[in-house]
C-alpha cells in the first residue's frame, strides 16, 4: 500500500490521521481499548473550536462535521452550536443534506452515517469493516456471469479484495445526494459508491469509472442534470447516463482538484495553488480563471446573491462575478485556515477548519 498517498489524502481533506482505535472509559480508573467504530463520539463544550472539515445546509440549519465523530448543528446561522448524538468516533470529512431532515456524513474508517431528524442524531449505514465484503460480493457475481470480459472481471475482483484487506483503512472523502434516495460517496484509491434506496444498500462503481490509476477522489457534485467527480492529477469525471459510466474529461490542468460548483450557466472546479477552471458548455471546453492567490481552494458555495464564493486554506475569500468568469478577493478581514464554506439561510457565510467554525459577513 502507498502510505504516502493515504497521508496526502487525509492532509488535503484537512484531517490529522488518527488511530483506528481509541480509549473508552470503563469502571473506575480502568480503561478499555475500543475501536472508534464501536465508540460513540464524546461530547465536549469545545467541539465548535476543534477541527471541522465539512459543512452543509439542512433547511435553515447549518451542519458541521469533523474529528472524532463530532457533528454539530446550528439553528441561528452559526452563532450557537449544539452537538449531535453520533455512534462512532471516526474522523468525519464531508456531509450532504438533500432535504431539511435527511442527511449523510462520511469519513475515515469507511464510515457512512445517516440522520432523519435534521442532524440531531445519527446511525451507521456502512463502515470499513463491511465495505470490503460488499465490494467482493458485487464483483464475485460479475466474475461468475457468463459472457463477461474475464480479464476485466478478474481485475475488478482483485481490486475489491484489496479494499477488503484494507478493512477500516478505507477513507471516504465526499458525499452528495440529489434527493433522499439517490446519492454517491467517493474516496481514496478511486472508491465510488452509489445508493438508490437512501443508503440501505450501497453499490461499488469501480467497473463504471474511468480511473485506471485508482487516483484519490475528493469531490462529487450534481450540477443541473449532470454529475461530476473531481480528484488527483486533474482528474474530472462526468456521468454518462446512457452508458451508466463516469467518463474522464480532459482539462488544461494536471494538479489536484478539491471541489465542484455550478449553476445552469457554468461549472467551476477548484484545487491547488488557487486554481479555478470554468466551463460554460457543460464540460466540453474549459478556461483557467485567474484568482491571484497561491493557497489551495478546498471549498466553495453560492451566496445569497447567487455569486460563487471560494475560500482558501489560508482563509482568504474569493467572490465571483459573471457566474465565476472572474474573481476578486473579498475586503473582509483575513480569515482563519479553512477547510469548508457554506452560505447560511440568513446570508452570512459559515467557515470551518482547524480552529472550528466562524461566521463572516460579505459586503
Amino acid at each position: 500500500m502507498d502510505t504516502n498517498r493515504v497521508k496526502r489524502a487525509a492532509w488535503v481533506a484537512g484531517l490529522a490521521i488518527t488511530c483506528a482505535a481509541g480509549w473508552a472509559a470503563a469502571s473506575g480508573e480502568d480503561k478499555v481499548w475500543r475501536d472508534v467504530l464501536d465508540t460513540p463520539s464524546m461530547r465536549s463544550p469545545l467541539s465548535a473550536r476543534t477541527l471541522l472539515n465539512g459543512l452543509a445546509r439542512a433547511g435553515n440549519s447549518v451542519i458541521a462535521v469533523g474529528q472524532r465523530g463530532h457533528i454539530l448543528y446550528s439553528d441561528d446561522a452559526g452563532k450557537r452550536w449544539q452537538q449531535a448524538d453520533v455512534p462512532v468516533s471516526s474522523d468525519l470529512v464531508a456531509v450532504s443534506f438533500p432535504t431539511a431532515r435527511d442527511g449523510w456524513a462520511v469519513g475515515h474508517d469507511g464510515v457512512i452515517l445517516h440522520t432523519k431528524d435534521g442532524g440531531r442524531s445519527w446511525v451507521v449505514q456502512l463502515d470499513g469493516r463491511r465495505l470490503g465484503d460488499v465490494m467482493v460480493s458485487r464483483y464475485e457475481r460479475t466474475a461468475a456471469a457468463p459472457g463477461d470480459d474475464r480479464q476485466r472481471s478478474t481485475a475488478l475482483l482483485a481490486e475489491a479484495r484489496r479494499f477488503q484487506q484494507q478493512g477500516a483503512e478505507n477513507t471516504l472523502l465526499d458525499v452528495w445526494f440529489g434527493d433522499a434516495a439517490n446519492g454517491y460517496a467517493v474516496g481514496a484509491f478511486g472508491l465510488v459508491l452509489r445508493t438508490t434506496d437512501g443508503g440501505k444498500t450501497w453499490e461499488p462503481m469501480l467497473h463504471a469509472t474511468d480511473n485506471p490509476k485508482g487516483l484519490h477522489l475528493y469531490a462529487v457534485r450534481g450540477v443541473g442534470d449532470d454529475l461530476y467527480i473531481a480528484g488527483e492529477q486533474g482528474l474530472l469525471l462526468k456521468f454518462d447516463r446512457q452508458a451508466a459510466r463516469f467518463r474522464a474529461i480532459e482539462l488544461p490542468y494536471q494538479g489536484t482538484l478539491f471541489g465542484i460548483l455550478g449553476n445552469e450557466r457554468a461549472i467551476l472546479v477548484h484545487g491547488l495553488r488557487g486554481t479555478v477552471l470554468r466551463s460554460a458548455d457543460a464540460g466540453a471546453t474549459w478556461q483557467t480563471i485567474s484568482t491571484g492567490v497561491q493557497a489551495g481552494l478546498p471549498s466553495g458555495t453560492q451566496d445569497a446573491r447567487g455569486r460563487f464564493v471560494l475560500v482558501s486554506q489560508a482563509g482568504q475569500l474569493l467572490v465571483g462575478q459573471d457566474d465565476g468568469a472572474r474573481f476578486a478577493l473579498s475586503p473582509v478581514r483575513q480569515g482563519v485556515p479553512a477547510a469548508a464554506l457554506i452560505a447560511s439561510s440568513r446570508g452570512s457565510l459559515v467557515v470551518a477548519g482547524p480552529r472550528g467554525v466562524s461566521v463572516l459577513e460579505l459586503p
